[in-house]
């Protein structure tokens, strides 16, 4: 395969080679993320360099200044692509990671040292713990790409590792919210349906050949994110769920991100998805889709869990493990489908 930026295509160093010549370049054209997301729908989101300078800078001003990176994500995926480009602006060479993160890391010499993380690789190297003291040594780990558990974070706090949670998506280039604040530049709103907007110099030019969808995405300045959310007392972003993972269930607006966060207080839930399956009596029956760590789980032991107890789920699927896309979120279409066959 012919290594690319439109859409993004190649190995780590193919595409550091391609990021160095477009920044170099005197007006070089968007470079294209081809993305299907969790939904299936596939899009080219276009990318213009004026923006993801500015989500490097401004990650780099948050974190305490330019350092080295450790590539440990695809790298066609924004995420990765990010790794790069800051990478390349800082004037450092990227570190892929290698066997083990204690010896990558040892191995660096930048001013300061970064790595980016989805949640189930950071929940590994904590259940491993060979790695765990290497990810102290970072100046900040971030993660991204989906919610991380409140006692995995926690464990990492207390392990000496500066966590840092990241919300964005393709279209914010990466991260643009970091622990709930936006990065500076980045403006966030909340309107009436609790849909979040994002604005400011990251957003993205739009879908590439698709105006009408760009259109319904931007408006006036606005990225209408797919995600629902609420501000804290403190302005901080809290994301509730995705508007897409509603289910309508007897007439019942169940939230399943809400669900899921509930499910995981159980002793015995590593991880939970909560879907929704056709049903005749209900129009969608809620089911969750949960990995068990140790001893049995009753479906009634996870009822309890939820509250109202009209969003309880009513039937479970016990699995070793959620699948997760190639960038590191969860697969709800895959979900849903286990869901749907047993």
């Amino acid at each position: 395969m012919t290594s690319s930026l439109r859409p993004v295509r190649g190995t780590a160093s193919e595409v550091l080679a391609l990021l160095r010549a477009w920044e170099a370049a005197e007006d070089p054209e968007p470079l294209l993320i081809e993305t299907s997301g969790s939904t299936g729908r596939p899009k080219r989101v276009a990318l213009s360099r004026d923006a993801m300078r500015a989500s490097v800078a401004a990650t780099h001003e948050r974190l305490g200044g330019p350092g080295q990176w450790v590539l440990n994500l695809p790298p066609t995926y924004v995420a990765g692509v990010q790794v790069l480009l800051r990478s390349v602006l800082a004037g450092t060479e990227p570190v892929l990671l290698g066997d083990h993160l204690h010896e990558t890391v040892v191995g660096m010499t930048g001013p300061r040292r970064y790595i980016s993380l989805v949640p189930t690789q950071l929940e590994r190297i904590l259940d491993n713990g060979y790695d765990t003291g290497a990810l102290a040594r970072f100046d900040a780990v971030l993660v991204g790409g989906g919610p991380l558990r409140k006692q995995a974070r926690t464990e990492a706090e207390v392990a000496g590792i500066r966590v840092v949670q990241t919300y964005g998506m393709s279209e914010t280039c990466g991260g643009c919210v970091y622990d709930g604040v936006p990065l500076d530049g980045v403006a966030l709103k909340i309107d009436a349906d609790d849909q979040v907007l994002v604005s400011g110099p990251v957003l993205f030019d739009g879908y590439d050949g698709e105006p009408e969808r760009t259109a319904e995405a931007l408006r006036d300045g606005w990225f209408r994110t797919d995600d629902l959310g609420r501000l804290d007392e403190d302005g901080r972003l809290q994301i509730t769920g995705r508007a897409d993972d509603v289910v309508i269930s007897g007439g019942l607006k169940v939230p399943a991100g809400a669900v899921e966060r509930m499910l995981v207080g159980h002793p015995s839930v590593d991880d939970a998805a909560v879907v929704g399956v056709p049903d005749p009596e209900w129009g969608e029956r809620v089911v969750a889709v949960v990995v068990t760590r140790d001893g049995a789980v009753t479906l009634e032991e996870l009822r309890d869990l939820v509250e109202p107890r009209q969003w309880a789920p009513r039937r479970m699927l016990a699995v070793h493990g959620l699948p997760l896309l190639a960038n590191g979120k969860l697969d709800r279409l895959a979900v849903r489908q286990w869901a749907a066959d047993a």
